[in-house]
């Protein structure tokens, strides 16, 4: 491959991070998770817990179907067309939310369960191209540069619709107010244009020749078969990231730890509003900063990872993440909040960032997407332990003070976890995939 195109596959996978950081920015952190509490729901306890049983949800069925499509994606070259798919179900999704109105709570619930399982789904793909655009001493900073210019894009689609949102839930500006789910649709769309046209399949490996015989032969258990054989191959791989001294260690921490990043960016603004009194407009000046930071951080130790290694880099993220968990506990003042939200930014993107790049060493060969399932596994399911556990405090106390203070045992573990961990090299030839 050439240099050009080698950079404009670069370029096209980091735009993807541009387009869809629009989703999480605006609609689980920011506009929409408000909205759906204040407007959807009604307000009150009750409301945080149906906003976290429909992240939950949404993370058990991206983790039902994400692994055995992770197989097909691995042995087929259609992984840029499972990516364009899920990312075109969330986009269809996010566009709906704008159709949303009071007391919608169904409606309201379901949409945002289907849109997150298109961009939980589309990300399993996403990352699965890490190995194939980076070589390993640069992997660090391609991925940090992902997760920076995604924060970029956020920031830009959060300047696009604030003129919608600075209005907040009065009756004249609510049209607006779910107007800006469209608008993030559409951004997330029109970024995606450059993966779409740029980036490159690469030539799978030949499926195994059972699976192949079973496929020809047509006949009436084929499908079962077929579905036995992909099971197989995740078995296969689960067993060759085993061997890899280390790797499954890996994945439990990040499934600890991880809990507690998700749960900080789905209830973060529904804490601002609530228990510390922020305005509309405030909340979007505080994501503002947020975004600048996480940006500067992620692009930063992503050089970090590169020269430092990914797992001393993650526990320094994590030690961070605990003082700003235990600071946003005694915060009783919108200044200092800021202060402790931009601390957080610097380790938002940085932690997810060095651990995507940190899976790569892991891959055993022809398994990358199987991995990256496993990694989004761990994800997925880590996001539907924590975000309950805050809903479900913050009903049973009525304070939200004492639910995010039960986030921090989330990164104390995971990082303790990764703190026994081994340093590692990128994977051998062992383990490869019959």
């Amino acid at each position: 491959m050439s240099s050009r195109s080698r950079k404009l596959e670069i370029f096209s996978w980091c735009a993807y991070d541009f387009a869809n950081s629009a989703y999480p920015t605006l609609i689980v952190t920011v506009a929409y998770s408000i909205y759906f509490k204040k407007i959807v729901a009604g307000g009150g306890g009750s409301a945080d817990f149906l906003w976290g049983l429909s992240l939950s949800t949404a993370m058990i069925i991206t983790s039902l179907i994400a692994p055995p499509l992770s197989v097909i994606a691995d042995r087929s070259a259609i992984r840029k067309r499972l990516l364009l798919a899920f990312a075109a179900v969330c986009i269809a999704a996010t566009l709906l939310l704008s159709t949303v109105g009071a007391g919608m709570i169904a409606w309201g619930m379901g949409l945002y369960i289907v849109a997150t399982i298109g961009f939980e789904g589309s990300l399993v793909f996403y990352n699965a191209f890490l190995p194939d655009i980076a070589a390993p001493a640069h992997r660090g900073r391609i991925s940090g540069w992902g997760w920076g210019v995604g924060y970029l894009g956020g920031l830009l689609c959060l300047f696009l619709v604030k003129p919608l949102l600075a209005g907040g839930f009065s009756p004249e500006t609510l049209p607006l107010f779910r107007a800006s789910f469209a608008v993030v649709a559409a951004f997330y769309a029109i970024f995606t244009l450059p993966l779409f046209f740029w980036l490159g399949e690469s030539r799978p490996p030949a499926w195994p020749q059972a699976y192949v015989d079973v496929r020809l032969s047509g006949g009436r258990h084929s499908a079962l078969l077929g579905a036995m054989a992909a099971f197989r191959s995740l078995w296969k791989t689960l067993r060759a990231l085993h061997r890899r001294e280390g790797a499954l260690r890996f994945l439990l921490a990040f499934f600890l730890y991880n809990d507690g990043i998700v749960t900080v960016i789905s209830f973060s603004s529904i804490y601002a509003v609530t228990t510390l009194g922020f305005s509309m407009g405030e909340t979007l000046e505080l994501f503002i900063a947020v975004q600048l930071s996480a940006g500067a951080g992620a692009f930063a130790l992503g050089y970090l990872s590169d020269w430092w290694g990914e797992r001393k880099t993650i526990l320094l993220t994590l030690a961070n993440w605990c003082l700003v968990v235990v600071m946003a506990y005694f915060t009783e003042t919108k200044g200092v909040f800021l202060m402790v939200s931009i601390l957080a930014g610097l380790s938002l993107g940085s932690c997810q960032s060095a651990s995507r790049s940190l899976m790569a060493r892991y891959i055993p060969p022809g398994g990358t997407t199987q991995t990256y399932a496993f990694y989004g596994l761990c994800g997925k399911m880590s996001s539907v332990l924590g975000p309950l556990t805050f809903g479900a405090v913050s009903a049973a106390t009525g304070n939200q003070r004492v639910a995010i203070l039960s986030v921090l045992v989330f990164f104390v573990a995971g990082g303790a976890l990764l703190w026994t961990a081994p340093d590692v090299d990128d994977a051998k030839s062992d383990g490869v995939l019959p």
